[in-house]
């Protein structure tokens, strides 16, 4: 599947089929987290796979009452391993890098499940300390996004996106582009 179709056309998920996730399927989309490009690839992240229903609630639970991600049939939370980064880049490394390395690599999961035909939502809206007692994460750990992964079981419509005009900005901030 082409890049730009993936990119286009993938969803954010909220309803999901009860179908299990291949193996395979997991391993290939965390693979292709790993591909993700990293402040000096020192490939901040982990990940910890979730199937157990009950952990699943104590997720749903901690992420606000977003339900929805229990009716998966796996979750990836996805973590910054903080001390990673930080031991070449310091407070830079811990407070921004891990977050974008984490980012990237979960951009690429999103894709990658998308290419497979499975659906994913990037929950970011959580409370920390509570998914991080749920997991036993180490203090140097961060969680940073609960996804749940699944076949879809809704076809959402493509939500709106700002024109380009509005958002680049030539040689300095506030010249925009009259067309582009």
């Amino acid at each position: 599947m082409d890049v730009f179709e993936c990119i286009r056309r993938r969803r954010s998920i909220r309803a999901y089929k009860k179908d299990p996730v291949s193996e395979d399927h997991l391993r290939e989309i965390l693979k292709a987290a790993t591909w993700a490009p990293s402040a000096g690839n020192l490939q901040s992240w982990e990940f910890i796979i979730v199937r157990d229903h009950t952990t699943k609630v104590r997720l749903a639970e901690a992420a606000y009452g977003q339900y929805f991600i229990v009716e998966a049939p796996v979750i990836i939370v996805v973590c910054a391993n903080e001390e990673r980064s930080a031991s070449r880049y310091g407070d830079r490394g811990r407070t921004l890098y891990t977050i974008q390395d984490t980012a990237a690599a979960i951009q690429n999961m999103l894709l990658a499940a998308y290419a497979l035909g499975y659906g994913t939502c990037w929950v970011g809206a959580f409370n920390e300390n509570d998914v991080k007692r749920i997991l036993d994460l180490p203090k140097t750990v961060r969680p940073v996004a609960i996804v749940p992964l699944g076949r879809p079981n809704e076809n959402p419509v493509p939500p709106r996106r700002l024109e380009l005009k509005r958002v680049v900005h030539l040689e300095k901030f506030g010249n925009h582009p009259k067309e582009f």
